[in-house]
């Protein structure tokens, strides 16, 4: 369940088919981009034509979305989150901060992706602080390293399987 390029993302069947609605609307809306753009090329010079370059740009969001979800289904592992002791992709963790029991964090473990029906912050494996907890159990304390090189304690207080 890694999320590195060559096994893909792990999301859930729900995320997986929300995103395939998504990238068949964006496939859909082709057709009226490319008339909206034609549209606006019509009005004249296309030097000082604000609408042209702006439907131009909106083009190029919506292919680089699309070109995303493409890549992003098409190594997708989908499947569910599964019961387990320790911390997986797809659970929810809450962990405390070293000397300071009360200041906690919960978050996902997993993908942006498959938590955009949840306000929790999402925490990628292969993040400092995700593969640190990542095949740890409620209870253990682990220690991760920040990019600036700083040592942060964590304890694992609680972990969920992801409903999502």
């Amino acid at each position: 369940m890694a999320t590195d390029a060559n096994q893909g993302t792990w999301l859930t069947q729900e995320a997986y088919d929300r995103l395939k609605d998504e990238l068949d609307e964006l496939i859909a809306n082709r057709p009226l981009m490319a008339a909206e753009i034609n549209a606006r090329r019509e009005e004249g010079d296309l030097k000082e034509n604000g609408g042209y370059h702006a439907a131009r740009d909106e083009q190029g969001k919506q292919e680089g979305r699309i070109r995303q979800l493409e890549d992003l289904l098409r190594n997708a592992k989908v499947g569910e989150a599964k019961d387990s002791d320790e911390i997986q992709i797809g659970t929810v963790v809450t962990i405390a901060f070293d000397g300071d029991p009360d200041d906690t964090e919960k978050f996902l473990l997993g993908s942006r992706e498959i938590a955009a029906t949840t306000d929790l912050t999402v925490y990628s494996p292969d993040s400092a602080l995700g593969a640190a907890i990542l095949g740890h159990k409620i209870g253990d304390t682990v220690v991760y390293k920040t990019p600036k090189e700083i040592e942060i304690s964590v304890k694992i207080v609680e972990a969920e399987k992801f409903l999502g």
